[in-house]
């Protein structure tokens, strides 16, 4: 069995998030950043799958700016085998479409039976990206599963909505996307951060990949505008004089709140 597990970096949700303003998506260079939570959860399953069947290969994969190789080493610190960096700068403020047809392209080299991915990321929150590459790869999908069971051939895995649950069975090859209810990543330890310097860590560039990012070649999201979040404005504030009950109720009426 050999499980790809896509990997992102993002900007670390405790700190500040600001956007870029060339590109529209979250400045990196604005605060410190971390390998997504979710996506850490993601490799578990798959780790902890490979724990229970020796000879499972896992590999981490992750489409990002040379700054990211740390965070991709921290994928292999926690247990990946080994990992694909698709660095490309043509890649900067890629969309989701472009996102999804450059995975896609990597993945088939490996020839995998099984790609997990998380739910949806932490900064740009597309959710989008486990079905386009089902689509692109022409695999079955399974998305949003709180619990997962990889078998011989198949999976099964268990979807929560609003008025229940739903079981699902997909056959291999598969990508699944799993949510915030699988258990939190194993922390990297010493001997796993000491043989993550020494595991091999392949990058790729769209050359390699055989995918153009050309707009004319195929088109791709067009933003229009992008500026900062304005600063908050000062309340309303009601003084009473008697009047302060009406004064509220004006207020909410304007507002359409009643």
């Amino acid at each position: 069995m050999k499980i790809y597990v896509l990997v992102k970096e993002v900007p670390d949700t405790y700190g500040d998030r600001k956007l870029d303003l060339e590109t529209g998506l979250a400045d990196r260079s604005a605060g410190d950043v971390v390998l997504d939570e979710i996506t850490e959860r993601a490799l578990e399953v798959a780790l902890s799958y490979a724990d229970k069947n020796p000879g499972t290969e896992v590999v981490s994969l992750s489409m990002a700016p040379e700054s990211a190789t740390a965070s991709v080493r921290r994928s292999l610190a926690i247990g990946a085998g080994s990992a694909v960096h698709v660095v490309d700068e043509q890649l900067r403020g890629a969309d989701l479409t472009l996102t999804a047809e450059v995975l896609a392209a990597a993945i088939p080299r490996g020839e995998p039976d099984l790609v997990i991915t998380g739910n949806l990321s932490t900064d740009g929150v597309g959710g989008v990206i486990p079905a386009m590459l089902a689509e692109h790869l022409g695999w079955a999908q399974a998305t949003a599963l709180s619990a997962v069971e990889i078998g011989d051939g198949q999976l099964t895995g268990t979807r929560a909505g609003d008025a229940g649950t739903q079981d699902v069975t997909v056959p291999l090859p598969a990508v699944i996307s799993i949510t915030e209810a699988l258990p939190d990543a194993r922390f990297p330890n010493f001997k796993g951060i000491m043989a993550a310097k020494k595991k091999p860590l392949e990058v790729l560039s769209l050359a390699d990949l055989g995918v153009s990012a050309d707009p004319a070649v195929a088109p791709r999201t067009i933003m229009t505008s992008v500026a900062e979040k304005p600063a908050r404005a000062a309340g309303v504030k009601i003084t009473d004089e008697g009047d302060a009950a009406a004064q509220l109720v004006e207020f909410l009426a304007q507002n359409r709140l009643v």
